[in-house]
């Protein structure tokens, strides 16, 4: 590994990476650059979390993605929704029907991410080094998650409008269907915030154990 970047300390690099002037950074090391080394960490992180949320029970199996029904008892239907989301059972189904609509979504946001990642700046590898184990997972939502919900709310308007959610489509209905927007924002940003979530779970895992990768880039800047 070390005749990759022709050096045998790789913490003394990446410490003395992260001082570096951004215009340093740019040089290439070998066949890679740090750049480089970034985008591979969030590549294949996003690849990673995109495969588990868009298997069957993606989202709702996992605490940490899970989508749960929103809270709209200030609204202007948020009597009837509160009434018909008050007992468990109920709760229940409508939160499994707004998981399955999480999966299918999850494939319009898959392309917007990966854009995302190849428009990575040397700015942002040179934050990563010096950040946290979710550090490139953080930039990535601050460039990415508006246009990942923007994304798959219309998907989400229309799930919310089918006999999927036959209940909740007649309390919104009664309602004068004034909460359909509120609703539909909701989940949206749930199912964005989630992704974002699987995401920084796989990089802080990489980052935890490069060598499990066996990706020669990761291995060398990570280890």
């Amino acid at each position: 590994m070390e005749q990759i970047f022709g050096l045998s300390d790789r913490r003394s690099l990446i410490a003395a990476l992260a001082l570096l002037p951004l215009a340093a950074c740019a040089t290439p090391m070998g066949r890679y650059t740090v750049e480089d080394a970034v985008r591979r960490l969030l590549q294949l992180s996003s690849e990673r979390a995109f495969a588990r949320l868009t298997e069957p029970g993606g989202f709702y199996d996992d605490q940490l993605t899970r989508i749960v029904p929103p809270d709209l008892s200030g609204g202007k239907g948020g009597a009837v929704l509160s009434a018909l989301l008050r007992t468990n059972a109920v709760r229940n189904q409508v939160a499994r029907s707004l998981n399955d609509v999480a999966v299918d979504l999850a494939d319009n946001a898959t392309p917007i991410v990966m854009e995302a990642v190849q428009r990575m700046t040397l700015a942002d590898a040179v934050s990563v080094l010096r950040g946290d184990p979710t550090a490139a997972t953080d930039l990535l939502a601050r460039e990415a998650r508006g246009s990942v919900v923007e994304a798959v709310l219309p998907g989400a308007s229309r799930a919310l409008r089918s006999d999927m959610f036959e209940m909740l489509s007649a309390a919104l209905s009664a309602s004068g269907g004034r909460d359909y927007a509120a609703l539909a924002d909701n989940v949206s940003g749930q199912i964005g915030d989630a992704i974002f979530r699987a995401i920084g779970r796989e990089e802080a895992e990489i980052r935890r154990d490069p060598g499990a990768t066996r990706d020669p880039i990761l291995m060398t800047l990570l280890h």
